[in-house]
């Protein structure tokens, strides 16, 4: 039989057609650096090089490998000029896509470098060598200069200097180790069972071959449950997931979990278990759930109270019609708002502007899936190795669910592949492997595969919004309308409308949210929660007044905001060449050229019981919490606010994180990790200081500790154990905790975005080529980290305005685009080159002098990007995404 070589050493070469390269070579041989996402051959996150050639691994049947020569991450040894220069740029954020990246981008550097010399490629050579890989952080721009730095042989020897990411290396090398990774031998597999109906109720569910602990509700007392003790050990097991509430509302909703101890076995286990259904009525569009007689989703105030929410705060109570919810209201001034816009449309006052505007549903797609391990230690402890932006909430979530004291549960989420609010709650992943290993009695791992991701895991809900704007005679506005209905599936929580409230001064205005339920799945929060849908109406509608009043909409704008930290952005913008030089009149030709602008703002979130360990243990201080790094860059905020206050080194700390403990940390969500976490960290180092200076007179009690001092401090300080809490504002905070560790901060962040695209008139397409971001969020900790994320945020912007749509039948309410052909995310020849400023001045009366930027920085992205599209074309697009048919239409 032929052998496989891999990364140097012989392997029997494996022969079952059904695994995959990629399963083989990750579970078969350990070497998970290769990561499974799309599971089609879209992202890239599988490569590995097959004699030489970038090969994806999750589309090769693993017999194919005999006889060939395989590198994979682990192969490179650490030591590419790739891989240096891809940690020294920070050319990555969670790190879930970067193994497969850098493995493509060594041999485009090799072969580059034999072809070129020592020359760096220009973007559109890389975008167009790194096509097949995608990045759902956007790292991008560190991609782009990390490529060509390697090509102009700037990193053949090793770094001077350590990276600016605490972790780079590890992710860079393959040795970041991710939920799916950490599964331990002898785990099972589990699947689980989703409905096949929009709306149903189930009346039994058989689970076929499988054994279970305890019957389902309403399924056949057939002696099922009792031969589980006598059947074999491998047999598969089944748990119910519906609980009592035997209603299916959506197709996908999860109904049952099985699992195997392999893949196969499991998928065979749940392909045979029998779902008896009695069919309702669906509705399963918007505009039908709110006509009379529609069929009614919540019947009862129980349900209704019970429904889902994609709002990131606690959603406030709304009275219901039907299918509808709200409205929701805020207003200022509002019944003189409503009089004045209703007067102008009588009049027909041409500075009265009003449109509506539609967004489309939008998946977060992080690229790992929604993975946990879970396995129930004969003590009765459980242990979930779960890929999650809550540790701490989690652990707390699954001791409550479970009946389990909570240091009873151990909670370990070390790397996490991206989550952008996907991954907050107590999701079917946790719950079907907790109830599986106990039945079966072994670790089991379940993982969604890219269909239920993009189905069931969360996604950012469509939004129909109608904005009117007055000014007066003087171009000063005079009255704002803003009604918002959010299409969220069986979910609640628009707050599209409440957050135009917070835009452009004190005139008048009245804004409401409603929300319109249908048999489809739920959203969750995402990155900025109503804010995207928000600026896509508003700040069009902004442009349009600008052109209304022969205005330039950046001065408009400048004019009508009465935030400083916005104005000192609007400033800064308009001295910018993109914008001076921008072109101006009407244009002509296939391609033009056009440049837009839009602003935004986001609310100051902290974590109250935010709190971080320091402690001295073999010589070395340990940083300590609860939280977890899903790309942000937490582990090494914590580290450099501890180095920085101490003035020590941080290279000589330890950070550990991603478990759950006493040492509370806050979750990854609401822009509030590192304006929590950091001053934390810092009052932590303050009283390691105190507790220093207690055994060791010579560190000093202000500035840079000498190193030989803080050596000396340490070996008489082994033990000593201290912790730092978030403290209080200067001003204090507007809410008290709101539960959920989350509390409202006074301030609002701010953001301006300027795009230039290019427009080809003749196919329809978008393409976004420049843009500048200006962030006012105060001091920004970890510069070069904080700028990745900013520049992610403009990715995210442009998928969601020219590409991200999640589309079902109408008919049965299955998804359509529920794989990555299908849903297509921005690579990196679709995305423009940018430029982050940061206005670092405003927040001084915040503990730490900054506030979270990860939300604010994706809100006007698109907006901004329409905007553009007008000012080349004259057309104004109210239907998000800009898809080619839809600008076509509109230009003729």
């Amino acid at each position: 039989m032929d052998d496989v070589t891999v990364n140097g050493a012989r392997h029997p070469a494996p022969r079952d057609p059904d695994t995959t390269s990629a399963e083989h070579v990750r579970d078969g041989l350990g070497l998970t650096g290769t990561k499974i996402a799309c599971g089609s051959g879209v992202c890239g996150a599988c490569t590995i090089l097959v004699d030489g050639s970038p090969t994806v691994s999750c589309l090769l049947p693993s017999d194919r490998l005999a006889g060939r020569t395989v590198t994979t991450v682990e192969g490179l040894g650490g030591t590419h000029p790739v891989q240096y220069a891809f940690a020294a740029h920070d050319a990555l954020q969670c790190g879930y896509c970067t193994p497969g990246l850098v493995v493509s981008s060594s041999v485009f550097v090799d072969t580059w470098r034999a072809d070129h010399g020592d020359s760096r490629p220009d973007r559109d050579t890389i975008a167009d060598a790194l096509s097949g890989h995608l990045c759902r952080c956007g790292a991008y721009e560190g991609i782009f200069a990390a490529v060509a730095a390697a090509c102009a042989g700037e990193f053949d020897a090793v770094p001077d200097r350590e990276p600016p990411r605490r972790d780079a290396l590890d992710k860079v090398t393959g040795r970041a180790r991710f939920s799916a990774d950490l599964a331990p031998h002898g785990h099972w597999e589990g699947v689980i069972v989703r409905s096949t109906h929009a709306h149903a109720r189930v009346r039994a569910v058989h689970p076929g071959t499988a054994r279970s602990g305890v019957p389902a509700p309403g399924g056949p007392a057939d002696g099922t449950a009792g031969a589980a003790a006598t059947a074999p050990e491998d047999t598969p097991v089944f748990t119910d997931l519906l609980g009592d509430d035997r209603t299916v509302r959506y197709v996908g909703q999860p109904i049952a979990a099985v699992a195997a101890p392999t893949s196969g076995g499991a998928r065979a286990a749940a392909a045979a278990v029998r779902v008896d259904y009695d069919p309702l009525p669906a509705v399963l569009d918007a505009g039908a759930a709110r006509t009379p007689g529609a069929p009614v989703l919540y019947t009862t105030k129980e349900e209704r109270a019970s429904a889902p929410s994609y709002g990131e705060a606690p959603t406030p109570p709304a009275p219901w019609t039907g299918n509808v919810r709200g409205p929701g209201t805020l207003s200022w001034r509002g019944p003189t708002a409503v009089r004045r816009l209703r007067r102008a449309a009588r009049s027909g006052d041409p500075l009265l502007v009003s449109g509506e505007f539609t967004t489309a549903s939008q998946a977060h797609n992080p690229l790992e899936p929604h993975v946990c391990v879970a396995f129930w230690e004969p003590g009765g402890d459980l242990y979930l190795r779960v890929s999650t932006q809550a540790v701490a909430k989690t652990a707390e979530r699954a001791a409550r669910r479970w009946g389990l004291p909570l240091d009873r549960v151990h909670v370990v989420s070390e790397f996490v592949g991206g989550g952008f609010g996907a991954k907050n709650a107590l999701s079917a992943d946790i719950v079907a492997s907790v109830e599986l290993a106990r039945v079966a009695r072994a670790p089991v791992r379940v993982v969604f595969d890219r269909s239920e991701e993009l189905t069931d895991a969360g996604h950012r809900p469509g939004a129909r919004t109608r904005v009117a704007l007055l000014a007066d005679r003087s171009g000063n506005l005079s009255a704002m309308s803003v009604d918002s209905v959010g299409e969220g599936g069986v979910s609640v929580g628009s707050s599209t409308a409440a957050l135009a409230f917070l835009m452009y001064g004190r005139a008048p205005r009245r804004v409401r949210d409603f929300d319109v339920v249908t048999n489809l799945p739920p959203g969750m929060p995402m990155r900025g929660p109503g804010g995207p849908p928000m600026a896509w109406a508003l700040e069009q509608a902004v442009d349009t007044m600008a052109h209304r009043l022969g205005e330039d909409p950046l001065a408009l704008r400048a004019r009508w905001d009465g935030n400083p930290k916005r104005r000192a952005l609007y400033r800064r913008a308009a001295r910018l060449d993109l914008w001076r030089n921008r072109p101006r009149g009407p244009r002509t030709g296939r391609f033009r050229r056009g440049v837009g602008v839009a602003a935004a703002n986001w609310m100051y979130l902290i974590a109250p019981q935010a709190q971080v360990e320091l402690s001295v243990e073999g010589g070395t201080v340990v940083v300590r919490s609860s939280t977890q790094d899903i790309g942000t860059g937490i582990r090494t905020v914590l580290a450099e606010s501890v180095a920085e206050r101490l003035g020590i080194p941080s290279p000589g700390l330890r950070v550990e994180i991603g478990r759950s403990g006493p040492v509370h940390g806050t979750g990854s969500y609401g822009s509030r990790t590192t304006t929590s976490m950091g001053p934390a960290a810092v009052q932590a180092a303050d009283r390691l200081r105190s507790a220093l200076r207690e055994r060791s007179p010579s560190v000093p009690a202000v500035g840079p500790i000498p190193e030989h001092a803080f050596k000396e401090a340490l070996v008489h300080a082994e033990g000593v154990r201290v912790t730092g809490g978030r403290g209080r504002d200067r001003w204090g905070r507007l809410t008290p905790d709101m539960g959920g560790d989350l509390a409202l901060g006074r301030g609002l962040s701010g953001a301006v975005h300027v795009m230039e695209v290019e427009v080809d008139t003749l196919l329809g397409g978008v393409r976004p080529t420049r843009c500048w971001a200006g962030i006012a969020a105060g001091r920004v900790y970890a510069e070069r980290l904080a700028r990745n994320q900013c520049e992610g945020a403009v990715v995210q912007g442009v998928g969601y305005a020219l590409f991200e749509e999640r589309r079902h039948d109408p008919a049965t309410g299955v998804l359509l685009t529920d794989n990555m052909e299908d849903y297509r995310i921005p690579g990196m020849g679709d995305v423009p080159e940018t430029e982050v400023y940061f206005h670092e001045g405003g927040f001084e009366h915040v503990a730490g002098g900054g506030v979270g930027l990860g939300e604010v920085s994706v809100v006007g992205v698109a907006a901004a990007l329409a905007n553009a599209v007008h000012d080349a074309t004259g057309w104004r697009p109210h239907e998000l995404p800009i898809r080619p048919d839809r600008l076509i239409g509109g230009l003729r």
